[in-house]
């Protein structure tokens, strides 16, 4: 199918140089490293666990082998995927554009246009990639499986682990919040890079709340007597555990985790930011101009028992 260029102009004046699209989430789990990065998958990598019981014993004379150590494997298998756009530049021509391509019946793509629509494409396949990591469906068309769609068909994750999720609000976010702390494994809790992963909706009602004035029981100044001016997108704990605020997460849901225990895989990190502009005419005569790029994503975690959901319902339980 081709693609569709529709474009809606006045053409009677000056260009002023600046072109703007609708905002895009950026891939926040990524570039602030909330997850493990493992490049140069070509196919498959292997996630190897090790379980073991109780291996301390009271000592004896002689070696006694006792204990059991469990070897278990994980597969994070990237998927690939491509964006292909193609655009005619003679659509340009009754543009405020049309003066970059110049004069010459051999048009060139505007290049306040192509640089645009280069940096456009990066982020809206950013936006999508941080969709899903946490909520991707492999189903569905440009997704693999996120987090939360493997964790809620993992038959190894317990019980004890799964929090029921409701509507959060700024009223009822320390509660729903203390049910996820209290629910993290004490082997975990004072894990240095253990995280709570919340939704932009959890965070605001969490930043909201801190700020005072409501009916959270946090006293009418709020943080700091600074009432609702006391946040300034720094960092967020709850309990002493960082927030981590992924914006691919759906906003009733949240995940406790360590991020070492969290792998996003790739080919070449390269590849998730490199945006190809083709044109055509030298190679087929015509005025098309193609956008390409490709790359491979895929998520996995190691041990489903060392993570605390929030709002996900394990159909395999």
């Amino acid at each position: 199918m081709a693609t569709t260029t529709s474009i809606t102009t006045t053409y009677a004046g000056e260009f002023s140089n600046k072109i703007i699209a609708a905002a895009l989430l950026s891939s926040p789990t990524i570039d602030r490293g909330g997850i493990e990065v493992k490049p140069n998958v070509r196919f498959k990598s292997v996630i190897k666990r090790v379980a073991t019981d109780g291996i301390l014993k009271d000592a004896t004379c002689d070696f006694d082998a006792t204990s059991t150590i469990t070897l278990t494997e994980k597969i994070l298998q990237p998927e690939e995927f491509q964006v292909n756009l193609q655009l005619c530049k003679k659509d340009f021509a009754s543009d405020w554009l049309a003066v970059e391509q110049g004069y010459s019946a051999f048009k060139t793509l505007p290049k306040t246009f192509a640089d645009f629509l280069v940096a456009h494409v990066a982020a809206k396949v950013a936006a999508k990639n941080e969709t899903n990591i946490w909520e991707g469906v492999n189903a569905n068309a440009g997704e693999f499986a996120g987090l939360t769609t493997l964790l809620a068909a993992d038959a190894s994750l317990p019980s004890a682990n799964e929090v029921a999720g409701t509507t959060v609000t700024a009223a009822n976010v320390i509660t729903e919040l203390g049910k996820i702390a209290d629910a993290i494994p004490s082997a975990l809790y004072t894990k240095d890079d253990l995280y709570i992963y919340v939704s932009q909706s959890i965070a605001r009602s969490y930043v909201r709340a801190l700020g005072g004035f409501g009916s959270s029981g946090l006293g009418a100044n709020g943080t700091n007597s600074m009432g609702t001016q006391w946040y300034n997108n720094g960092s967020l704990s709850f309990d002493g555990i960082k927030l981590f605020v992924a914006d691919g997460l759906a906003s009733t849901k949240a995940i406790a985790a360590q991020k070492s225990n969290l792998y996003f895989g790739t080919g070449l990190i390269s590849d998730l930011t490199e945006v190809k502009v083709i044109d055509m005419a030298d190679i087929d005569g015509s005025q098309n101009v193609r956008v390409v790029m490709r790359m491979t994503a895929g998520v996995q975690y190691g041990f489903a028992s060392d993570i605390v959901t929030y709002g996900i319902t394990n159909s395999a339980n």
